[in-house]
């Protein structure tokens, strides 16, 4: 695709118009190309549940037959039920009983989230990435119980973002075969964006593939934008049209990633160098609050 280059006389006199047009055809150019790799269409499960949710007074045992024609997602849903965010103290043995544990809502979301990993199943070697994935989401979810209501987020809205925050990653895979190199070499990266790295090797970013898919799933608008943005430390620090509930999203989720890995010492980035003081600025914490946060919301099996 070839991009029509600005005047010189716009460049003098009209900066900020240019650099709106410069961004515009950047868009321009990754939404071809997420539309030649394709987004994954939202589960018929989904599209069946939602049906039913949506009706005045939706038929639980319906729901749960419907789930229980995957047992997959079946186990995926009563594990999260009975998950220390969710768990009143007592087991939830049968799939009707945790839809009443979750509610309806986050019912969807809860099954979208646990449908990705059979969306990308003809993707090889991905087992340490969906139990990242997971860790992160569990202990997001933590983070929010421990810090406590006034940041504005629910634990289920911090497990939904974790899931799904990443989610691009696994779409580049395919079509590109050099990506798992680029991801190591993003990883490694100390002083560029991880998104820049990206885009400078394939010209486009797991953030914005992982919001389209997001999108089209239909999930909210603040979990989409977090995702599009959770690398973007200006997008972080308020630079850009954010709440502030997708900015805290943001920080949960990558201070969730960083006690994890100073746990493990495992699947180790340069994220928290580049993002951890404004990660904590959002969320209004200090470095010397961590150990406490990290010995209450850390699982005993990490490590």
């Amino acid at each position: 695709m070839t991009l029509t280059e600005p005047r010189v006389e716009d460049l003098q006199h009209n900066p900020a118009d240019t650099r709106t047009a410069a961004a515009d055809a950047v868009e321009s150019r990754m939404k071809i190309e997420l539309r030649d790799i394709g987004i994954p269409p939202r589960p018929a499960i989904l599209v069946a549940i939602e049906k039913e949710t949506a009706r005045d007074d939706p038929d639980f045992i319906h729901l749960a037959k419907l789930l229980s024609q995957d047992v997959a997602l079946s186990a995926g849903v009563i594990k999260i039920a009975n998950s220390p965010f969710f768990s009143f103290g007592k087991k939830v043995p049968t799939v009707q009983e945790a839809l009443l544990v979750l509610g309806l809502k986050q019912v969807l979301r809860t099954i979208a989230g646990l449908s990705l990993q059979q969306v990308f199943k003809h993707v090889p070697n991905m087992d340490r990435f969906w139990d990242a994935s997971a860790t992160t989401a569990e202990v997001s979810a933590m983070l929010v119980r421990q810090i406590g209501k006034g940041i504005g987020i629910r634990p289920e809205d911090a497990h939904t973002f974790a899931l799904f925050r990443d989610c691009g990653i696994p779409m580049l895979m395919i079509p590109f075969p050099e990506y798992r190199d680029v991801l190591v070499q993003a990883n490694r990266e100390e002083a560029l964006s991880f998104t820049a790295i990206e885009e400078q090797a394939i010209g486009l970013n797991h953030a914005v593939l992982g919001a389209q898919l997001a999108e089209d799933w239909l999930l909210p608008e603040e979990t989409c934008q977090a995702i599009r943005h959770h690398h973007d430390r200006a997008a972080l620090e308020g630079g850009a049209e954010l709440t502030g509930r997708s900015r805290r999203l943001i920080a949960v989720a990558q201070l969730a990633e960083y006690l994890i890995q100073q746990k493990t010492a495992q699947s180790q980035t340069c994220e928290w160098q580049k993002l951890g003081d404004a990660s904590l600025a959002c969320l209004e914490l200090t470095p010397e609050q961590l150990p406490e946060l990290a010995q209450s919301c850390l699982p005993e099996s990490t490590g």
